[in-house]
């Protein structure tokens, strides 16, 4: 999304002389959206873009000139990708790929071509830089902050080649030493834990409720109910109190990349 939109919606704001705060009380949005939209980094549904002209009464200015979504994602994860924009705070759960936030363009594009069926050499290259826009998260060096409970297996999972892998693991190795991310591996020899079913995303927002969404096969869901998300929570936390700490896992990625060639 180009920032003109955005930059239209700012200035009608301070037209109207309302905060972010104000609009986001007269539209039923959050005060982070507002902000996101504002800052080019989301573009608002139908209804937010409604519910924004009936705030700032600009007609159907806003409903009318959306800008045209450039992003392409299976659709039961679209609504966990825009939360995950908006996260002050994300800890992932992984069994059997590395997260997509994570991932480096080759693992990505081979983890992407086990789709079936298959997708189209366009729709993929699509989903692929997709799920690399995901990473710009990770180049606030603040926020968010990014945690990963990763299960041994997957370290071992030769997806796209040995030099793909190879290139995989060091970069997390540098996302660690660098202390953008933590990353937490669960030993093989653990057995069964709470969160192998499955991926599992959990996230935590400047003024909003948390929310965790998980992920099956062609299964999917986004969790908003208190309840359900504090039970999630607790399933995460109990796996993380059986990970190996966060310089052992280091020291398994490195020497795991190591082992899969000279990109180390």
């Amino acid at each position: 999304m180009g920032s003109i939109y955005g930059d239209w919606l700012k200035a009608q704001r301070e037209a109207e002389g309302l905060t972010q705060q104000q609009l986001a009380d007269r539209a039923i949005m959050t005060r982070s959206h507002i902000a996101h939209i504002e800052a080019g980094r989301r573009v608002p549904s139908k209804e937010d873009a409604r519910r924004l002209d009936g705030a700032l009464n600009t007609g159907n200015v806003l409903s009318s000139f959306l800008p045209e979504r450039d992003v392409a994602v299976a659709d039961y994860f679209e609504a966990a990708r825009q939360l995950e924009q908006q996260a002050v705070m994300i800890r992932e759960s992984a069994v059997t790929f590395v997260p997509g936030v994570l991932q480096t363009e080759r693992y990505a594009s081979a983890v992407l071509s086990t789709t079936f069926p298959p997708l189209s050499d366009e729709e993929r290259d699509k989903r692929l830089v997709t799920r690399l826009d995901r990473a710009r998260i990770l180049d606030d060096p603040v926020t968010p902050t990014f945690w990963a409970l990763l299960d041994e297996g997957l370290l071992y999972r030769v997806v796209g080649g040995r030099d793909v892998m190879a290139e995989q693991l060091t970069h997390l190795v540098r996302l660690v030493e660098n202390s953008r991310v933590r990353v937490h591996v669960m030993p093989r020899g653990t057995g069964a834990y709470p969160v192998m079913q499955g991926m599992l995303s959990l996230m935590w927002f400047e003024d909003q409720p948390p929310v965790a969404y998980s992920e099956g096969v062609h299964v999917a869901k986004v969790h908003d109910v208190p309840a359900v998300v504090e039970q999630l929570q607790g399933a995460y936390h109990l796996a993380l109190s059986d990970a190996l700490p966060l310089r052992e896992s280091l020291a398994l990625l490195k020497a795991t990349a190591k082992d899969y060639g000279p990109d180390d």
